[in-house]
């Protein structure tokens, strides 16, 4: 059968085609027993509105892009959950896209969403927030998720790398450890390169010298990263992994040296992600409750569209929070977690 047309709806609903636009978009002043037929008409024809013409005349699709470095893993999963759940109560659909952490597709996608959606979310942590955010449209509503876009000219969700590192490194040091190796994101990520300079600032803090291990924020290099402390012949009695991901690699690295956690080795890393309470031992961490930001930068992006660009853009920061768990504290509780309630920064 063909697809019902709105002229069958009016037709149907003996009203004009102007009265179903406006029961359907919900402008103007309609009457309750037109509202009724209408109504009545799309029950019966299984009429499904265009969102094409519906957003031509209401200027809106009740849509908003989401674009991120990667899909893979538990952090973007999380932090898509929290959207996604956000985006439900507020009757939204999203468009998730991959920059691939590259420019020029972080640009296409960019292009690809003009006209698609009512605002954007953009986390890429490896492009120039500045860069980014004058290849965008003013008009269009945006909200950056980038540890450079603090002093850019749109709003900003901006977690405090720099000292959440510098929390979980002075943790580790006051665990009464004092070779505290780093094992460090991809090289160019603002995230990976703040982290790593809160390390090196607590370690000059501590007047210990540096330990930095290269690594790429996955599970894999994480492991090598673990091998090779491993191997070394002075040995670092603990190790804070740029995130949760490369931190259990080095436990697995480490678990097959034959070395004990915490007790030869403490490791910590950052985001606590799902897993990292799972793990055995399991896994100290700096919490950023990743859902919880995801669910955050969804309701800011719908303020920004709500608003139409009328107040100053704000920057918001996530501080994250210490979680004591076994990989660095044997009083930690066996399984359990601990919350220790120093932040960064």
């Amino acid at each position: 059968m063909k697809a019902a047309t709105i002229k069958d709806v009016a037709a149907r609903a003996r009203v004009s085609v102007a009265s179903v636009s406006r029961v359907l978009n919900d402008q103007g002043v309609v009457g309750e027993d037109t509202r009724r037929r209408v109504m009545e008409a799309v029950d019966a024809l299984s009429y499904v509105p265009h969102s094409g013409a519906r957003s031509l005349i209401t200027r809106k699709t009740d849509t908003v892009g989401v674009i991120l470095p990667d899909l893979f893993g538990e952090f973007f999963s999380e932090l898509i959950r929290g959207m996604d759940l956000a985006a439900r109560e507020k009757r939204l659909h999203l468009i998730v896209s991959s920059s691939h952490d590259d420019a020029e597709e972080a640009s296409f996608a960019i292009k690809s969403m003009r006209g698609r959606v009512d605002g954007l979310i953009i986390l890429s942590p490896h492009l120039d927030a500045a860069a980014l955010a004058a290849s965008m449209p003013r008009s269009l509503p945006v909200l950056l998720m980038n540890g450079g876009a603090r002093d850019v000219e749109r709003s900003s969700i901006i977690v405090d790398n720099h000292g959440g590192a510098e929390a979980m490194t002075r943790h580790l040091l006051d665990q009464g450890r004092r070779r505290v190796a780093h094992v460090a994101g991809p090289g160019g990520n603002l995230e990976a390169e703040a982290r790593r300079a809160g390390y090196l600032a607590a370690m000059a803090g501590a007047g210990i010298e540096p330990v930095v291990l290269d690594g790429d924020f996955d599970q894999a290099s994480g492991y090598r990263a673990g091998a090779a402390i491993a191997a070394m012949d002075i040995r670092p009695d603990a190790v804070f992994a740029g995130n949760d991901m490369m931190a259990l690699g080095v436990l697995l690295a480490l678990q097959e040296a034959g070395l004990r956690c915490p007790e030869d080795v403490a490791v910590g890393g950052f985001d606590d992600v799902p897993i990292s309470s799972l793990v055995r031992p399991t896994l100290t961490t700096m919490r950023i409750d990743i859902a919880g930001t995801g669910r955050r930068a969804l309701e800011r992006l719908v303020s920004l569209i709500g608003d139409a660009g009328e107040s100053s853009p704000a920057h918001e920061i996530v501080r994250p929070q210490l979680v004591v768990r076994e990989s660095s504290s044997s009083n930690s509780g066996k399984g359990g977690a601990k919350a220790v309630l120093a932040q960064g920064g």
